[in-house]
């Protein structure tokens, strides 16, 4: 069994809704959510999902034109 069943569920739910499809736009609601600054958040708008994956605790989507 993995060790965070939830996240696996989750992720497999996402796959069928998210993947293949373009990130239109990205909000973020506490700028406390992003670690890094570079590049800007708002460079993978307009790219399209090609991967989604378990890092720890985090749900991480994979574009298909990432810097």
């Amino acid at each position: 069994m993995p060790e965070l069943p939830d996240i696996t569920v989750y992720i497999e739910a996402l796959e069928s809704r998210v993947m293949g499809h373009t990130l239109e736009r990205i909000q973020l609601n506490s700028p406390f959510l992003l670690r890094t600054a570079a590049p800007p958040i708002n460079a993978i708008e307009g790219q399209e999902v090609s991967e989604l994956r378990r890092l720890g605790k985090r749900i991480c989507f994979g574009f298909a034109d990432e810097m």
